[in-house]
């Protein structure tokens, strides 16, 4: 008995072909579709789509890859970027934000006023005068020393405040008041003269002209014994300004002063630098009212 298929040739189905036809029997006589084989090429076509879905997919992927990869390369080439206008406004005419910082004419401040100036003539020293402004307090203290202040005294006769050749000096330098002041410690005292004159060459000219035997005449008194009225002392002379200044150093019990006598030396000096200073500070407060006005 022949099986052969009846109705003309045998059906070419294909499952990816449009309008093929499916065989529902493979020969057999029956009418009931292969069920098996229905699902078989099924699942053929679902993997071949996930196939199809999963290479488009890599593809896309790698194409904008490749084109941010260009874009990166495109942006950071410096010969393509160039060449190219950006559209940017240039530098010039970007407007800065910046302030533009003044310009000012470079001037001059007036110089200082000089203290020296106000103390070196009577026509600009006109500020107060008497020893309590020049010696202030009850005590004098120059580092870790301190003296305390004895007599003081002020007279428009200078030769009558003074010994041996100064007399002599300060009336040819025409001397017009000499103030004194007494400080004591420890057994030493010395005495500071203040001379003053109309100008700063009258002062320059008495310090000249005193020598060694141009002394200040001590002053003793309110608790200070006298000293000095025969005894060896030691005595200085300098000038500042329109005003001369003297020291006498001695000890109160009348005993003569060697190059030893460290202590009576250092009064001495202390008493000098401290009428310095005082001397200055007057010429320095009357040139800041001066400023000031």
């Amino acid at each position: 008995m022949s099986f052969g298929q009846q109705g003309g040739p045998p059906s070419q189905w294909d499952p990816w072909k449009p309008h093929s036809q499916q065989p529902w029997n493979n020969g057999n006589s029956g009418d009931t579709p292969d069920w098996a084989a229905l699902a078989e090429a099924s699942e053929t076509r679902n993997k071949r789509r996930r196939l199809l879905f999963i290479g488009g997919g890599a593809v896309a992927t790698i194409a904008i890859g490749t084109a941010v990869a260009m874009a990166v390369v495109s942006a950071n080439d410096d010969n393509d970027a160039s060449n190219r206008t950006t559209g940017l406004p240039s530098t010039a005419d970007i407007p800065s934000s910046s302030t533009a910082v003044p310009s000012f004419e470079p001037t001059s401040a007036p110089p200082p006023l000089d203290p020296k100036e106000f103390v070196s003539s009577k026509t600009k020293d006109t500020a107060p005068l008497d020893v309590q402004a020049l010696f202030p307090g009850t005590q004098l203290t120059m580092g870790s020393t301190v003296y305390k202040k004895g007599p003081t005294a002020d007279t428009t006769n200078c030769a009558s405040a003074a010994q041996g050749t100064l007399p002599k000096v300060l009336t040819a330098n025409k001397c017009t008041r000499l103030m004194r002041v007494t400080y004591v410690k420890d057994g030493v005292a010395v005495t500071v003269g203040v001379a003053v004159f109309d100008t700063e060459a009258a002062a320059t000219s008495a310090k000249g002209q005193a020598d060694k035997q141009s002394i200040v005449r001590s002053l003793a008194g309110k608790g200070v014994k006298a000293f000095c009225n025969g005894a060896v002392c030691r005595s200085t002379t300098n000038s500042y300004g329109r005003y001369a200044y003297f020291t006498i150093t001695g000890f109160t019990s009348g005993k003569d002063v060697t190059t030893k006598d460290t202590a009576v030396f250092s009064t001495g000096d202390d008493l000098a630098q401290f009428t310095f200073r005082q001397i200055r500070r007057r010429g320095e407060a009357q040139a800041s009212a001066a400023a000031n006005q």
